[in-house]
């Protein structure tokens, strides 16, 4: 599976970084981290669109976008391994996922979304949820590998 990860903000070097870099070798899975830059001079809606227009300007129509969101379900990791094998079972070898800025996704991004999920109803630190969601494409690459690193 080619997984490709946009991430609104640049993550400088820190334990994050770091955790971030752990997984990807790790990982059998191709996975490509795109960072886009966000701006300061703009708030509220205005912010989200510009994040927005970064984002829907590097999504390909063919690959389905799953999107972190707060509105999203809020999947077990055995339920996300299901959602990849569902997307590898329909003959999808691509997926893109994205994390919005700190204001969270414009419309038009969940709109276009395959699927939202969510880790949570908790406020996560923006760049610690760019690890979790690595850790969790690690965990679900070892549960549909029937590797024991998952344990119910």
């Amino acid at each position: 599976m080619k997984i490709r990860l946009i991430c609104i903000g640049t993550l400088k070097k820190s334990p994050e970084l770091e955790l971030i870099n752990e997984y990807l070798k790790r990982c059998r899975w191709k996975i490509e981290i795109k960072e886009l830059t966000t701006r300061s001079d703009l708030t509220g809606e205005s912010l989200k669109q510009f994040e927005a227009d970064q984002i829907l300007g590097h999504l390909a129509d063919s690959i389905p976008l799953i999107a972190l969101d707060e509105r999203g379900h809020n999947p077990s990791s055995r339920e996300l391994a299901k959602t990849f094998q569902e997307l590898q079972n329909t003959g999808h070898s691509q997926v893109t996922l994205c994390i919005g800025g700190a204001d969270g996704l414009h419309q038009s991004v969940r709109d276009r979304a395959w699927q939202m999920i969510s880790f949570g109803r908790l406020t996560w630190p923006h760049m610690l949820v760019r690890v979790m969601l690595m850790e969790q494409l690690y965990r679900v690459q070892q549960i549909l590998s029937g590797h024991p690193y998952h344990r119910d």
